[in-house]
């Protein structure tokens, strides 16, 4: 094993957390499964030392600091500090504006920004002084546009794509990779096969995002040499509309 890499907001194994964890996995680095439900994150690790990597689950909520300050420590305990992280939690939740609660407006906010300004900070903290890495944020369609009644998640994942703009223009210099993936589409994983098979029909063949070639962008993006760097990459189905 050559070094760590972090996941962070890690469900289903047919999430795409759970392909970045396979892939990552793959390329020898000894992945650390954070997420909330320790079942999901267990049964993910397992799938990848079962192809034989090397994984360890980490119950957290990324909203808490100290949370993700264990997270990392788990990495350096586990062979080194991390040389990718990835900040992949959100929760693509809706309601129209005058029934949103302030609870609603803040929940969506903390999951999918403050979470990642809490493991971006992290990242730099220990990963510039060791020479630098990469640092991935996911995105969606609502990171540059709002439309009702999405208005709360595209605020939150609006801000997050800004965090990841400032933290590359602020880190890039000294080594450390930030980017930004707008996954533009609907994801062929656990929420739609379970809760929405009828967008699946309708949308057909080729019509939505496969979550190991999703993995397999992120992966591209660790890759890139230092004098082509990515700071934002989207991905679409090519039938996709935009």
């Amino acid at each position: 094993m050559s070094g760590t890499a972090i996941v962070v907001g890690v469900g289903a194994e047919t999430g795409v957390g759970g392909a970045l964890c396979r892939r990552i996995g793959r390329e020898g680095l000894h992945v650390l499964v954070g997420g909330r439900t320790a079942e999901k994150i267990e049964k993910v690790a397992a799938g990848v030392r079962s192809a034989g990597g090397e994984a360890t689950p980490v119950v957290m909520d990324t909203t808490r600091r100290e949370d993700v300050e264990r997270i990392f420590d788990a990495a350096e305990e586990a062979g080194s500090v991390p040389e990718l992280v990835v900040y992949n939690a959100g929760n693509n939740q809706f309601s129209p504006l005058l029934q949103m609660s302030d609870a609603f407006f803040e929940d969506l906010w903390r999951l999918c920004c403050f979470g990642g300004f809490l493991t971006g900070r992290e990242a730099a903290k220990r990963m510039v002084p060791a020479g630098g890495g990469s640092v991935l944020f996911t995105g969606a369609t609502a990171s540059l546009r709002a439309r009702p009644p999405f208005t709360a998640f595209a605020s939150a994942k609006a801000a997050l794509r800004a965090l990841a703009h400032g933290m590359a223009r602020e880190f890039g210099p000294a080594g450390l990779h930030v980017g930004h993936v707008v996954i533009d589409g609907v994801i062929d994983g656990d929420m739609v096969n379970t809760r929405m098979p009828v967008i699946k029909e309708r949308l057909g063949a080729d019509g939505m995002l496969q979550v190991d070639e999703i993995a397999d962008a992120f992966w591209m993006l660790h890759g890139q040499p230092r004098s082509t760097w990515t700071l934002e990459l989207d991905l679409r189905p090519f039938k996709e509309s935009f």
